[in-house]
């Protein structure tokens, strides 16, 4: 007990010096329990979206792309599929088909097209307002709200995915309707509204205005307009009625459409109906798709873990040479505690006691803040994942 009080003593006494060893030492520990945190905690969130999402149909192509556009609303752009697909699912009565119609943005954010159902099968609840229910509405995601400020009662405006994608696309004005509790997903860096909605930016759909009015022919002042119809930007009350699309609407796109068969048998045998290579279309597990971008991913982990075993035996032989040198300074100082009657096995045990506590308020600290890093983990992983779509 008087070796670890001595070495409490000395240590305090010493304090500017024991706080470097302490900091570096606890920096040493918690950096590698860190990683290791993150890293099972974004392995973990990124297959859970994947095993989350039963199936997923869309274009014949790249399914990493089809999958991080319908799961992430990430940049992207698989060709689309037609909603003749998604009548095609429920006519089968096999499962529901979710389409999603993820072209457009707004401020940075991605627009996504889809239906009441996705709000149900994803169980995004609302914090502010209320659902989708009119043409031309928005509902926005937590991270969404919070970026931009942004809540029910103001109003946002698409923009074309780029400058040269303008033909047929208006940016609309979408009125904020309800704003979604944070839920730790891409869906936190969503705008949402109706698919109807996507399509009318996209110039599928849209609402005229007569310019030549009943009175304008009366008083013979029609033949000053020169155009019948003009575009509107914005959905109203007023012109809501005049909303319409051209064509069949199962040639209307969608980016891709989440499959939730009824059972295990309607899914295999939805998924036996898309095996044809020569289809234009494809029915994917998005769980396994993201099992095998984790296991690429993550094929560098035993490399990182190298590098920082590596670095971590370099950093504790500083401090293991920091402490000797210390100790050597001291030779004077450990001569006197000798000629005063100390026994060598006391000094020793004193120069242990100074280590183990300078080892344990380290381990403390590093423990600490792993803590925190694992009671946080899940949300910060969500949030870069959000930010990272």
């Amino acid at each position: 007990m008087n070796a670890v009080y001595l070495a409490y003593a000395y240590l305090r006494y010493h304090w500017a010096r024991s706080l470097v060893l302490v900091s570096v030492a606890a920096l040493i520990l918690f950096v590698p329990l860190a990683t290791q945190i993150l890293l099972s905690t974004s392995q973990r969130a990124l297959i859970a979206r994947g095993e989350a999402t039963p199936l997923l149909l869309g274009s014949r192509g790249s399914q990493l792309d089809l999958t991080m556009a319908a799961l992430y609303f990430s940049d992207e752009r698989p060709d689309p599929v037609t909603m003749h697909e998604v009548e095609t699912i429920w006519d089968s009565g096999l499962g529901l088909p979710i389409p999603l119609h993820t072209a457009f943005a707004s401020s940075g954010f991605r627009i996504v097209g889809t239906t009441l159902d996705y709000f149900d099968f994803r169980g995004l609840p609302l914090a502010q307002g209320r659902g989708l229910a009119v043409l031309g509405e928005a509902v926005i995601g937590a991270e969404v709200a919070q970026a931009l400020g942004k809540g029910v009662g103001d109003t946002l405006v698409s923009s074309p995915e780029n400058l040269f994608d303008l033909d047929g696309v208006y940016p609309l004005e979408m009125p904020i309707v309800g704003v979604l509790a944070p839920a730790n997903s891409p869906d936190d860096a969503a705008i949402f509204v109706d698919i109807k909605t996507a399509w009318v930016i996209q110039g599928i759909g849209h609402g005229h205005e007569d310019v030549v009015t009943a009175a304008d022919i009366a008083s013979g002042s029609a033949a000053l307009a020169n155009a019948a119809v003009v575009q509107y930007q914005r959905i109203t009350p007023e012109n809501i009625d005049s909303f319409h699309f051209h064509g069949s609407q199962d040639g209307f796109p969608a980016s891709a459409v989440i499959v939730v068969p009824n059972d295990t048998r309607a899914a295999t045998i939805l998924k036996g109906r898309y095996l044809d290579p020569d289809g234009t279309s494809q029915l994917i597990d998005p769980a396994e798709v993201m099992r095998g971008l984790v296991d690429r991913i993550f094929r560098i982990k035993t490399l990182l873990d190298l590098v920082t075993a590596i670095i971590a035996l370099a950093a504790l032989a500083a401090i293991g040479l920091a402490l000797f040198l210390s100790y050597r300074l001291r030779a004077s100082e450990i001569a006197t505690a000798v000629k005063l009657g100390a026994r060598r096995g006391m000094v020793l045990r004193l120069l242990a006691a100074e280590t183990v506590t300078l080892l344990s308020l380290a381990g403390g600290i590093a423990v600490l803040g792993a803590a925190v890093i694992s009671t946080n983990a899940e949300a910060w992983v969500g949030w870069l994942l959000a930010l990272g779509a």
